[in-house]
């Protein structure tokens, strides 16, 4: 589950407090040279907490940890909150609250209150993909709790890494045919291929795995599908389709995310069922939860999950625009049911207007099909490379990531973590052997893609 968090206290009023005086005491902080917190975002996934610092500069920074109470402390160097920490509403499964202070003009230290134990884990990212300079900490809870599963829990392997899980739902499908061309193209029949296709483009990806809601001509009730993406343990949902309109004229892809209408209606339908046992947000079940805590958890799991869905959906827009007409050039939201999974980002690509002669015989050819499944691939990897979940693979061999040795380790050991071979990552670095030091830093390549 991803999280927003949405209360505020004495803490968080304390802190805004001390951020005035501080900038009141060290008034040689000026822009020059210093970078700023212009945005931050948290994402909760229940055994995991990910905090993301958007920089408007890149700055060095460290990290330690402290007990009783257990918090995690990060300094930043040259860097001041701009104003930006102060509305920031700080709380999931692990995080209690963040506290901050302008230590000096050189540095911001961010205090981070947790409920237990954590191992954090940071690093930062340039700019790419249209995102700036990033500063992400992930937090890993070193206390397993008992009936508790983690957000999106899969099996667990022997690297300790998994894949990322697409669920692609082809639209309609059986007695549902969906929009149908002037030259009686079905529109089930074209998405269906999509759909295949980019399932198998997908699953020659290293870190990535595709599992389909419909494999073949059957119908498929619009919640079930959303349950199960839920059952496989989906990362995202990819509903694809092919649009239709009274103006033969209209033509252009577009991608769509649950509107808020859509999440306030679906909100009110989960906290309206008698046997909330059945429903779980994150993982984390309502049956046992009072009626506000329950209010809560869906709200803010909706929330942040429809702005990771908005990431994901701008991402393969921006693809469907280098191959073919855009309807819009900004991503729209609208309440389809089927978009409104509270904790799994949900898209729905409509790939071209059927109802449209030229746009229907692209969609007939093979070349276009591809073309289409390549370009929802390329967002979806554009995603994954930023949003990418600590337990996977992706997240541990993305381009540009390192490994510091530690004292026992092998060049094996080190491979097999990472799923790539032992030459591989000798060529990487440029080995001449197998023999390495505790200490030494070694590149892990990453997936090249198609």
């Amino acid at each position: 589950m991803v999280l927003r968090a949405s209360w505020f206290g004495a803490d968080m009023y304390r802190t805004g407090i001390c951020a005035l005086l501080a900038l009141l005491l060290f008034p040689a902080l000026t822009a020059a040279g210093v970078s700023k917190i212009e945005d931050v975002r948290i994402a909760d996934r229940g055994d995991s907490t990910r905090i993301v610092f958007d920089l408007s500069s890149p700055a060095k920074h460290k990290v330690f940890v402290l007990s009783n109470p257990h918090r995690v402390v990060l300094d930043i160097e040259r860097c001041k909150a701009n104003g930006k920490l102060s509305s920031v509403k700080a709380k999931s499964t692990l995080l209690k609250s963040l506290r901050y202070a302008q230590k000096s003009p050189q540095k911001l230290r961010v205090v981070l209150d947790m409920h237990t134990a954590v191992a954090p884990k940071s690093w930062l990212l340039g700019p790419a993909n249209g995102k700036g300079h990033r500063l992400v900490l992930d937090l890993s809870s070193k206390v397993k709790r008992p009936g508790v599963k983690p957000v999106l829990a899969m099996p667990d392997t022997s690297h300790g890494r998994r894949d990322a899980i697409i669920a692609i739902d082809a639209g309609h499908g059986g007695k549902d045919p969906g929009a149908i061309g002037r030259k009686g193209t079905y529109e089930k029949v074209i998405v269906l291929s999509i759909a295949k296709r980019l399932k198998n483009l997908i699953d020659k990806e290293r870190g990535m795995r595709a599992v389909m809601i419909r494999n073949g001509d059957t119908y498929v009730p619009l919640r079930t599908r959303i349950r199960k993406a839920s059952r496989l343990n989906a990362d995202m949902f990819i509903s694809i389709h092919a649009d239709a309109s009274v103006n033969r004229n209209a033509r252009g892809s577009s991608v769509y995310v649950l509107s808020q209408r859509g999440a306030t209606s679906e909100a009110a339908r989960i906290l309206a069922q008698r046997e909330n046992a059945a429903d779980k947000i994150g993982g984390v079940s309502l049956d046992d939860k009072d009626k506000v805590l329950k209010s809560v958890l869906v709200d803010l799991s909706q929330t942040a999950t429809i702005d990771a869905s908005i990431d994901l959906a701008e991402d393969i827009l921006h693809e469907l625009g280098a191959i073919g007409n855009l309807l819009h050039n900004r991503v729209e939201q609208a309440g389809f049911a089927v978009l409104k999974s509270p904790d799994i980002p949900s898209v729905l690509v409509e790939t071209a207007f059927i109802s449209n002669p030229q746009e229907e015989q692209r969609l007939r050819t093979r070349a276009h099909q591809q073309k289409l499944a390549a370009a929802i691939l390329k967002g979806i990897r554009r995603y994954l490379k930023d949003h990418a979940q600590s337990d996977m693979l992706l997240a541990a061999s993305g381009s540009g990531s390192r490994h510091v040795i530690r004292r026992g380790e092998t060049l094996s050991t080190i491979a097999n973590y990472y799923q790539i071979g032992v030459g591989e990552l000798r060529r990487a670095n440029a080995l001449k052997s197998d023999k390495i030091r505790a200490g030494q830093v070694l590149m892990i390549p990453g997936s090249t893609g198609t």
